[in-house]
C-alpha cells in the first residue's frame, strides 16, 4: 500500500512539474533589431548576473544633457565564465562604450551587447553566437543610429 502511495506521490508531481509553464529562451530576430544597431557611451550603473541572460544597465548622457539608462543584454553568465569575465568584471561606475543592437520595439531603452570597451581599451565580446545575431565582425559602426531621442 506505501509503494503504490509513494508511485502515485512521484507521478503526480511529475506531471505537475510538465504541465508548469517552462521559460522560453528567445531568439536574437524576436526582440532585436539587426539593422539599428547602438552605440551607449556611459556607466554601470547595475548588474544583474542571472540566467538565461546576463544585464548591464549603462546610464548615458544625451546630446541635450539629459541622462536615460538602457538594459544591455549579455550572454550567459556560463558563456562569460569562459571567455574570463565575471560579474566583478563590471563594476558599478565604470566607464563603458557598448555596441550593439536596439531593441525591436524602438521605443524601449533595451539593447543586445556585442562589446564592451573598457576605458583602457580592453574590448569583451558579450554576445552569444548561434543564436540568430549579425556575427560580432560584421557591426557596421559606420551606420551606428544615436539611440532613439
Amino acid at each position: 500500500m506505501l509503494m503504490r502511495f509513494g508511485t502515485f506521490v512521484v507521478a503526480t508531481c511529475a506531471a505537475l512539474f510538465m504541465m508548469a509553464p517552462a521559460a522560453a529562451h528567445h531568439a536574437f530576430g524576436a526582440e532585436f533589431d539587426a539593422s539599428r544597431p547602438v552605440l551607449l557611451k556611459g556607466k554601470i550603473v547595475k548588474v544583474e548576473w542571472v540566467n538565461p541572460h546576463t544585464w548591464l544597465h549603462v546610464e548615458i548622457t544625451k546630446e541635450d544633457g539629459s541622462k536615460e539608462v538602457w538594459m544591455v543584454e549579455g550572454g550567459s553568465p556560463n558563456s562569460l565564465l569562459r571567455r574570463g569575465a565575471t560579474k566583478n568584471s563590471f563594476p558599478v561606475g565604470t566607464e563603458v562604450v557598448v555596441d550593439g543592437y536596439q531593441a525591436r520595439d524602438h521605443s524601449e531603452l533595451r539593447a543586445n551587447a556585442r562589446n564592451v570597451t573598457f576605458t583602457d581599451g580592453r574590448k569583451l565580446f558579450l554576445g552569444s553566437t548561434g543564436t540568430g545575431a549579425p556575427p560580432p565582425e560584421s557591426f557596421p559602426e559606420d551606420k551606428v543610429k544615436p539611440p532613439a531621442q
